[in-house]
């Protein structure tokens, strides 16, 4: 069994798909690895390191593609990178099939079998599979460090022989792993922290990382769905979290907001009015960019500046500290490549639901209710 491990072509995509301590791992397994020349030089892995790995590196892209019988990415390959793929093999990465229809059509005309890591189901037994959970961790730590280095002021208190400088106020929207993660990083710092979640679950949680937990009357068991994620609002409900929330934002030097909801646009929490009340020098960091923005004035990998008032919209906060993103991206796909390889050879179980809900394509098919309904709606 052959896995390959190209360049990724995405722009800003710093991380590489394995590591060399995984590559150590799978050779154990009867498995040989090649990588693609210079696949890990952004994220401070040498070629020399995945060589002594036990990895062949190849400097030829498309060769390299052809020869894989899996090939691991981060990010969903280009449609030329498909076409050089070994007709009938094995494609794993965060693919996310509704950005690129085509590339799903792709993938079914070369027989691929392609498995999403972003649908990993949320059971105890894949969570160390959990791309999604590792990559927000990161997140919610560097969106609190980035806005701490660009908040005019210092987070925590200090008395000085000068006078007493107060706390800075965050708020963070959102509690689940990039929310509760910016929490406690915030709190670290010295901030005073509250959070809003329209999970009532997810208040304890809050408060046992030391922040308050803002209640809007809104919050409800029937607001998560059976994966743990939040579900969509009723029109009556965002006005009521409007009303409140706007106090909140207004009264906050930082906001982070970190709500999404699966296969949708991103609920707006944070509104112009309420960033047109936020105090000159106040800064939003909006880790739901790249899926439409918890706030109104976002702008995906842009700063925006209103009234004083810095927005900033990155899409790829993990991007940002690469070599501790791809090491555990790593340590993700290579517990995945675990349930999918026995003793070398490629065994699927589709009665298994961490192989079941991952695999987008197989046998020339797509497979599941979401992935069928993106290809009849692309070919509408």
């Amino acid at each position: 069994m052959r896995i390959v491990v190209p360049s990724e072509t995405a722009a800003g995509e710093t991380r590489v798909a394995l590591v060399p301590r995984s590559i150590t791992q799978l050779a154990s397994g009867k498995v040989a690895v090649a990588v693609q020349t210079g696949a890990g030089a952004a994220a401070g892995i040498t070629d020399q390191a995945f060589i002594e790995s036990g990895a062949e590196v190849v400097a030829e892209r498309e060769a390299l593609l052809a020869s894989g019988d899996i090939t691991v990415v981060v990010r969903r390959p280009e449609a030329a990178d498909i076409r050089s793929l070994r007709e009938g093999s094995v494609l794993v990465g965060v693919l996310e099939p509704s950005g690129d229809p085509a590339t799903l059509r792709a993938l079914l005309e070369r027989n691929i079998t392609s498995f999403r890591l972003e649908a990993m189901p949320r059971i105890s037994r894949a969570q160390d599979m959990d791309v999604l959970s590792s990559m927000a961790t990161l997140a919610g730590y560097h969106a609190s460090v980035m806005a701490a280095f660009r908040l005019p002021r210092l987070f925590p208190l200090l008395m000085t022989a000068a006078g007493t400088l107060t706390p800075a106020r965050v708020l963070v929207l959102g509690a689940g792993v990039a929310g509760l993660q910016a929490i406690a990083t915030c709190r670290r710092l010295g901030a005073v922290v509250e959070a809003f979640d329209v999970r009532p679950a997810v208040k304890e949680q809050v408060e046992s990382l030391g922040a308050r937990f803002v209640e809007v009357g809104i919050e409800s068991s029937e607001q998560q769905d059976a994966g743990g994620y939040a579900k969509e609002l009723s029109q009556d409900a965002v006005q009521r979290e409007h009303q409140v929330l706007a106090e909140h934002v207004r009264e906050s030097d930082v906001v982070i907001t970190t709500a999404m909801v699966p296969n949708r646009r991103a609920p707006t929490l944070v509104t112009k009015d309420m960033v047109d009340a936020m105090r000159p020098g106040s800064v939003i960091v909006d880790l739901a960019a790249a899926s439409g923005g918890n706030c109104e004035y976002t702008e995906p990998d842009k700063e925006v500046r209103i009234k004083g008032v810095l927005i900033l919209g990155p899409t790829n906060v993990p991007a940002a500290v690469p070599g501790q993103a791809s090491q555990l991206y790593s340590h993700n796909v290579t517990r995945f490549l675990a349930q999918i390889l026995k003793d070398g050879e490629l065994r699927l179980d589709f009665d298994d639901e961490v192989v079941a809900q991952t695999c987008m394509t197989s046998e020339g098919k797509a497979r599941g209710e979401q992935i069928e309904a993106l290809l009849q709606g692309s070919a509408a």
